[in-house]
């Protein structure tokens, strides 16, 4: 049962081969069995997942039908949950139980989704690699010495592994994209806008986007359906309306124009994935679409722009947990300064604390016009960028990561080392623009991913691609040894 995608599942349930509750219960005996080895779940939810799975096999039993009901899923622990706790991954919230549900578990318990428990992840999605988790760190499937990539590394590591077959994930700057090409998974960041931010713990504004994690193309399309949509709750959120992803699928891709960039293939990526991204061409170029040159300028400002603009959000975001109103609260306090200071200072890890002061630099005076007004400046050249490209190819197509996975603890003394791996997800951010990595082949047993990029509200089209793209390889269904 472990095995099965979410449209296997769907399939099952509606040909009555076995129950909702059967199958959570299948998963959470695996949970428990493996995830000791992962630390994928800050949470696990079996009372609640129980409860929901019986109610989907009664609504099945009533004529009700849905690709997404009695299916299971996890959320990462930064969309609030009734209470639940929702940690964000921090100690700051170690103690909170959400009193609402964010639109996003909303929207998927009332499709009859599936609630398994709450995936670990960097705190405050601050992280490339899901090592400054208050919890710990996550270990990669393929490689338990290495990193699932971050900061959805929870979600993908118990996807990847087999515990579940779908997860919610963010995407600040790669967040949903690399941990995908880390663990072998399809992973989709919507555009700006499309999936409602309501009840999602911020990081950075202006870029947080949550999307779907999987197995597969087909997969995401059935969860990003059951997640996406307009929220009044949301004020980014975009009135649009939302086609059926999985009815494009099938589209085929003769004369399908494919950018790809020249500035992707520099010095920074490994040889052996460029070859990987190459052979991918390839394939593509097989099922009829023509590959064109193309060139982003501005790329090589994104990163610099991006941990400005980002570090400067998150420091206005969480100026909110100060020991006060929710959160952790440090012991004793002298006085309402000795509380903010030692409840920040105790609540928050490095990485958050660094990020934090890093952004509160860039926004102080005499700084803001030098740092964030210009970051925002070369945002806006990034944008105009792509909008070029998009008037010339369809998608745009490159590696998702310059290299493949690293060793736990790699980069810890070096946060910079850690920034440059976002330097191809990140642009998608900056502009909006929904992104999508698929599986693409293997280094050194390690997965490799294929990213692709689209025009706004074109999720659709990645879809699509991504899925012709598993109709003709066979990579998304190599499975990690030992899972």
């Amino acid at each position: 049962m472990h095995q099965m995608t979410l449209a296997e599942i769907a399939r099952g349930l509606a040909d009555k081969k076995f129950s909702s509750e059967e199958l959570t219960k299948v998963l959470l005996a695996r949970i428990a069995q493996l995830d000791p080895q992962l630390n994928s779940f800050i949470s696990l939810t079996e009372d609640l997942a129980l409860q929901q799975a019986k109610a989907a096999d009664a609504r099945r039993a009533n004529g009700e039908s849905g690709a997404l009901l009695g299916a299971p899923i996890a959320h990462k622990d930064l969309f609030c949950t009734q209470g639940i706790r929702t940690s964000c991954g921090s100690k700051m919230l170690d103690n909170f139980k959400a009193p609402y549900d964010a639109t996003v578990v909303a929207k998927l318990a009332s499709a009859g989704a599936v609630t398994l428990g709450k995936t670990n992840m960097d705190e405050f999605a601050m992280g490339s690699a899901n090592e400054s988790s208050y919890y710990g760190a996550v270990k990669n499937p393929w490689n338990l010495e290495h990193v699932p990539g971050g900061s959805s590394g929870g979600s993908a590591a118990a996807v990847a592994a087999r515990l579940l077959p779908a997860a919610t994930a963010t995407d600040t700057g790669g967040s949903i994209r690399q941990p995908a090409a880390f663990t072998n998974l399809t992973g989709l960041k919507p555009t700006y806008g499309r999936v409602s931010r309501w009840g999602m713990i911020a990081y950075a504004s202006s870029l947080d986007q949550g999307g779907p994690l999987a197995r597969t193309a087909e997969d995401c399309a059935i969860l990003l359906q059951g997640m996406a949509g307009f929220d009044a709750n949301d004020s980014t959120s975009i009135d649009e309306p939302v086609p059926d992803y999985s009815a494009s699928l099938n589209t085929s891709l003769q004369g399908l124009r494919i950018g790809v960039p020249k500035e992707y293939f520099s010095a920074g990526l490994d040889p052996r994935i460029a070859e990987l991204i190459h052979t991918s061409i390839k394939e593509l170029e097989k099922l009829g679409a023509v590959i064109k040159e193309i060139s982003l300028p501005n790329m090589q400002h994104a990163i610099p722009a991006y941990y400005v603009i980002a570090p400067a959000e998150a420091s206005s975001n969480l100026s909110r947990f100060d020991g006060v109103r929710f959160g952790y609260r440090c012991d004793d306090p002298k006085n309402l300064e000795d509380l903010y200071k030692r409840s920040r200072g105790e609540g928050f890890g490095a990485e958050v604390q660094r990020r934090i002061m890093v952004g509160a630099y860039a926004l102080s005076a005499g700084y803001y016009d030098a740092y964030y007004l210009k970051a925002q400046k070369i945002r806006r050249l990034v944008k105009n960028d792509f909008m070029a490209a998009f008037n010339e190819v369809d998608i745009i197509l490159g590696p998702t990561t310059p290299n493949p996975a690293w060793k736990l603890g790699a980069k810890n003394s070096d946060p910079v080392a850690a920034y440059l791996e976002d330097v191809y997800t990140i642009t998608a951010n900056l502009a909006g623009l929904p992104g999508l990595s698929m599986p693409a082949g293997f280094v050194d047993g390690l997965p490799v991913g294929v990213q692709l990029l689209a025009p706004y509200f074109q999720e659709g089209r990645l879809l699509n691609v991504a899925h012709q793209y598993q109709l003709n390889t066979d990579w998304h269904t190599r499975t990690p040894t030992g899972f």
